[in-house]
């Protein structure tokens, strides 16, 4: 795909919804491989066979939206100090890779007063970030990119109750594109976003991108990968009537999440198993927060969530720059030969590059599992 402009409008954490699991895959080599761009071209639209009639009712009210959030805390190895204040910085990069067409988008706000201006009445600053994966066209993957934000802050219990405005903004950005007689709503697109105010983070999901915490040099992934044969998404599909066949729900789509679609969705407001909700969690950064990587699943599709983590944390080492940081991944992951479009966004939380980690010494011999010794490879990566 060609390479998406950025928008340059530039732990303890809660558990909301889900559990998230880690992958493991094999990491190759670091060597540089010279990416060239090319010419920038738009995918036809998708024109799908199977098409359900879409209602043009008004958008559901807020009341409808509703969710019960089963809100449990997380045990975390350390908790932030009250002085401590995350100063966001921010870089992306994004390569079409071998397919033909650009289908991701994505946005990096650094600074939410600044892109507002003060009449939006926040009280303290602010960052947001995303990474849409488009299918089937590109209307879907713009018309969210450029929405749910909007529709995230024009929410009545915005900014007192995030995860419900976020929530909520999901499906209503789904409604409007739904609406949008200009646009082919037979297209989609995955949603991942971070939302960050000071130290509280909040990331929703619903696809197969992917958000990962550095924690001193370790991978915390933050959101878990919406595919039909997961066994929660297994489950939920099965139990609206939907069909799994090869991995792809009703033989026709990768993941179980995704916002558009709308010829294999019922009318607004039904159950259906293909859903927009998106899943929640929310973190507290500390000190030991260094970044987060955002990247849709053709990153995924050949890293591990750690081995992007080490990688990641010993280039900014090196530069301190996480637009360089983020082309590295890509051209790393084009190495590995993904076969997706490639989109990444690194956020530092510090003007500091990550610090050397110091692996403490011990008279004792101990044995350690497979996911320690990767874990143990990737610390001492670190310190050249």
């Amino acid at each position: 795909m060609l390479m998406a402009t950025d928008t340059e409008i530039s732990h303890t954490f809660t558990v909301l919804e889900g559990s998230y699991n880690n992958k493991d895959n094999t990491p190759t080599s670091n060597n540089e491989l010279q990416v060239k761009s090319e010419p920038s071209g738009k995918p036809p639209r998708h024109l799908s066979t199977v098409r359900h009639s879409i209602s043009s009712a008004m958008l559901v009210a807020s009341a409808d939206l509703d969710f019960d959030y089963g809100v449990k805390e997380a045990q975390c190895p350390s908790k932030g100090k009250p002085s401590f204040i995350p100063v966001y910085r921010s870089g992306s990069y994004a390569e079409k890779g071998p397919k033909q067409y650009m289908e991701d988008e994505h946005i990096r706000i650094d600074h939410l007063i600044e892109h507002f201006g003060e009449t939006a009445g926040f009280t303290s600053y602010g960052a947001f970030y995303g990474v849409f994966d488009g299918h089937g066209g590109t209307d879907a993957a713009l018309f969210v990119r450029n929405n749910i934000l909007k529709f995230i802050v024009e929410e009545s219990c915005f900014p007192l109750c995030l995860e419900k405005a976020i929530s909520n903004a999901f499906l209503k950005t789904d409604y409007a594109f739904a609406d949008d007689s200009a646009l082919d709503i037979s297209s989609g697109t995955t949603a991942l976003t971070a939302l960050i105010f000071e130290r509280k983070m909040i990331v929703a999901n619903a696809g197969d991108c992917r958000a990962v915490l550095g924690k001193r040099g370790r991978a915390i992934e933050l959101s878990k990968d919406h595919k039909p044969n997961c066994t929660s998404e297994r489950f939920r599909i099965e139990k609206l009537g939907g069909a799994i066949y090869d991995g792809y729900l009703n033989g026709q789509l990768s993941v179980s999440r995704a916002l558009g679609d709308w010829h294999m969705k019922g009318p607004k407001g039904s159950a259906c198993p293909l859903s927009a909700e998106p899943e929640l969690q929310e973190t507290i950064l500390t000190e030991d927060d260094e970044f987060l990587i955002m990247g849709c699943d053709g990153l995924w599709d050949v890293m591990s969530s750690q081995y992007a983590v080490t990688m990641a944390r010993k280039e900014l080492m090196l530069h301190n720059d996480p637009e360089r940081c983020s082309r590295e991944l890509v051209r790393e992951a084009l190495k590995r030969n993904t076969c997706d479009n490639l989109t990444v966004i690194v956020v530092c939380f510090s003007p500091e590059p990550p610090p050397r980690i110091e692996v403490p010494q011990t008279r004792f011999r101990r044995s350690i599992s497979a996911e320690g010794l990767n874990l143990l490879k990737g610390v001492l990566e670190n310190n050249p």
